[in-house]
């Protein structure tokens, strides 16, 4: 390998270690907005924790005892918190209304670091001291915190801006206090006359400017590497988002949760329920009205059916043109998965009649909504290729539930389930609301000996 290449090679894996993971092309306008909306209840956040510093320092300034003098002609601290809570409620009531501009962010920046640093340079005055007794306020520990505040945004820009301020601001407090201190003859290299006077240390100064761009600069790395996995973490969420839209949301949370790879070929036996649901006289009606219409109600069907599914438990395996398979128990194991589609069943059959009403009233009627359903053991697992995977269901109460199609006209019912599906349910806690009748020894396509059968009855649209 050339070592150009190999330089290269190098570089890319020590910045994919220190950095992290790139982000890969132009972001999705979609992803974008969903990150500035994150970045907006950050600025939110910011704000709140900038009141609760507010609080926190007025209230120490009124408990602590003061050590300087009644009648003393400067303290500053008040002026500089009222302007402080100023800023602070400008500063929450436009991030509240989404307004903020990047360079009002800025301001805000320097503006913590100016008021700290005005705060700290009063202390002299306040105390009618020399200059360097500055240097020694513990109150230059603030910094750090206005500079992980800025963290908070996942933006480096302001947490760089941040370090820089607070360094910048501390190294003209520095040159001041030498300027107006007494020029070199303020500078000392006695650690013990240093910490015993007010003589100046610049070793122990520059240790201070060092120490907050180092935490600037980790914290900078560290926003970084967040930064990027917010990234890829809101790109991953929006996808799931998008995934629950053409999956329903049982199989999309196994699809984004899986911690291994989906083969196909992989399944589970399991005790469940399946019901379908076929729009009666759909196929004629799809032949005699425009298309627009036709989709029209389709639609409306389905946004009436599924909530009603999904609220009882049940997943959409699938739309068959007009019908609607889903499962009770399949994607996600219950202990009441005949309950809860028997449950499902007679709100099915409520809302259809109600929706029939509403089309007849209307002059669009001529179609109706019949429900089956049958309970047993099937199979749930992914099938197809690497390219292209389905979760799906096997077994004889697919087919069964299907096959009841028939016999839900034959017997002018709008739903129709089996004997033993009712006994399950029943078993699991279901109490029927709708008059339920029962039919022994019907024969059903494609199933050896006899069935018996449960048909629910609403009015006579049917």
């Amino acid at each position: 390998m050339p070592l150009v290449a190999y330089i290269s090679m190098m570089w890319d894996r020590i910045k994919k270690t220190v950095l992290g993971e790139a982000i890969d092309g132009q972001l999705p306008a979609r992803v974008t907005e969903a990150i500035a909306h994150q970045q907006k209840q950050s600025e939110i956040l910011i704000a709140w924790v900038q009141v609760f510093i507010v609080l926190t320092f007025s209230t120490l300034y009124a408990l602590s005892p003061k050590t300087f003098s009644a009648d003393v002609m400067f303290a500053p601290v008040p002026y500089a918190l009222f302007a402080y809570t100023a800023f602070t409620a400008c500063r929450m009531a436009l991030a509240y209304a989404e307004k903020a501009p990047g360079w009002f962010l800025s301001l805000s920046v320097i503006a913590d670091m100016t008021l700290l640093m005005f705060l700290i340079w009063s202390f002299h005055i306040q105390y009618q001291q020399p200059p360097a007794f500055y240097l020694k306020a513990p109150t230059l520990l603030y910094a750090f915190i206005f500079i992980a505040l800025r963290a908070l945004r996942f933006e480096v820009g302001y947490v760089l801006l941040a370090g820089a301020t607070a360094a910048i601001g501390w190294l003209v407090l520095l040159a001041y206090a030498v300027y107006f201190g007494g020029g070199m003859s303020q500078i000392t290299r006695d650690y013990v006359e240093f910490t015993m006077s007010h003589k100046i240390l610049l070793g122990a100064e520059f240790d201070k400017v060092i120490s907050i761009i180092v935490v600037t600069l980790i914290l900078a790395l560290v926003i970084v590497r967040a930064r990027r996995l917010l990234v890829h973490s809101v790109a991953q969420a929006t996808a799931a988002e998008d995934l629950s839209r053409f999956f329903s949301p049982e199989i999309a949370e196994q699809i984004t949760r899986s911690e291994s790879w989906i083969e196909p070929g992989t399944g589970e036996t399991r005790n469940a329920a399946i019901l379908h649901c076929d729009l009666q006289g759909f196929t004629k009606l799809s032949m005699e009205r425009p298309a627009n219409e036709v989709i029209a109600l389709l639609a409306e069907y389905q946004a009436r059916m599924v909530p009603i599914i999904q609220k009882n438990g049940g997943t959409v395996d699938k739309f068959l043109g007009d019908g609607i398979l889903s499962t009770f128990g399949a994607a996600v194991a219950t202990d009441g998965y005949a309950a809860d589609c028997l449950r499902t069943m007679e709100e099915l059959s409520e809302e259809a009649l109600l929706w029939f009403q509403s089309l007849e009233a209307n002059g669009k009627g001529g179609i109706a909504i019949r429900f089956t359903s049958a309970v047993g053991p099937i199979i749930f697992g992914a099938v197809g290729d690497d390219s292209r995977l389905e979760y799906t269901v096997i077994g004889e109460p697919v087919n069964l539930a299907a096959k009841l199609d028939k016999h839900c006209k034959q017997e002018k019912a709008s739903a129709v389930t089996t004997l033993t599906a009712l006994k399950t349910a029943r078993a699991q806690g279901f109490i029927p609301r709708i008059k339920m009748e029962t039919r022994k020894n019907r024969h059903v396509d494609g199933v050896t000996g006899t069935v018996d059968l449960v048909i629910l009855k609403t009015p006579a649209y049917l």
